[in-house]
């Protein structure tokens, strides 16, 4: 199933298969991918790369780390960025380390509904742009999921900046077992025709299960020297979207996806 932002749903996790994958759909304005796992009021980093991409694949059906992002966010201080706190949202895990992200819970939905308005109103509640930051907690899940929560903070953030993309879940998606493999089937089965990937993922990726596909691959890098995003990899994007409000915002987002996009660079 694919999804606009307009759209709410919540696939059940499943392990990947080993069946070849689906056969490409035709849909031209998939063309560029970007795939990632929910996290939870995702760093500038993430978001821009997801905002760069036609096609955002939510990596839900793997196993959750609990020193990743799924759970937590850091919060920089709205005028003292390198001032910084985490937000984490206590979670069970009920099957143990192996655990998929789609299934962790929340230990307590309410009380952790109420840290984060709490916790995000005490950093970016003097903000001018508070009513932004204000629109994505007011779109945030009731479920229990830690996937859905992170999920919707992410789709929030990227609608109140003008997003048109599209969204999906890997766990509906049959791919093989390898790492490199199993990405390259996901964009090859969403109909994509590139892949744009972070520099974390470039450190371990083999572009040989791609080049099967005809696919692509399109290294991500966030700009050098600007102050907005000198925080981009360690600290939640709410910093920058209380910091300069959602046109200024939405105008570096897309100057990125300009630099990066397939349709748009010379």
């Amino acid at each position: 199933m694919c999804m606009t932002l307009t759209s709410a749903s919540w696939a059940p996790a499943s392990t990947a298969a080993s069946s070849a994958p689906e056969p490409p759909s035709t849909d031209a304005s998939d063309g560029l991918c970007a795939i990632h796992q929910p996290n939870l009021f995702p760093r500038l980093s993430t978001l821009a790369k997801l905002f760069s991409a036609d096609l955002w694949i939510v990596l839900d059906d793997v196993q959750f780390a609990r020193r990743d992002y799924q759970h937590r966010a850091r919060l920089a201080a709205l005028d003292d960025p390198p001032r910084q706190q985490w937000l984490t949202l206590p979670t069970h895990l009920p099957h143990g380390r192996p655990t998929l992200i789609s299934q962790a819970r929340l230990v307590d939905t309410r009380r952790s509904r109420r840290t984060v308005q709490l916790l995000v109103r005490q950093y970016y509640g003097r903000s001018p742009h508070w009513g932004a930051v204000s629109e994505v907690l007011d779109a945030l899940d009731e479920s229990d999921r830690v996937a859905d929560l992170a999920r919707t903070s992410t789709i929030a953030l990227l609608r109140v900046l003008g997003w048109s993309g599209k969204v999906r879940d890997s766990s509906e998606i049959p791919t093989r077992q390898g790492r490199s493999e199993r990405l390259a089937d996901l964009v090859a089965a969403a109909g994509s025709t590139h892949y744009l990937c972070g520099t974390g993922g470039l450190r371990y990726l083999d572009a040989g299960p791609f080049d099967v596909h005809g696919i692509p691959v399109l290294p991500f890098h966030t700009p050098v020297g600007n102050p907005l995003w000198r925080w981009a990899r360690r600290s939640s994007s709410l910093w920058a979207l209380s910091k300069i409000g959602t046109d200024a915002l939405a105008d570096q987002l897309a100057a990125q996806r300009e630099a990066h996009h397939p349709g748009t660079r010379a």
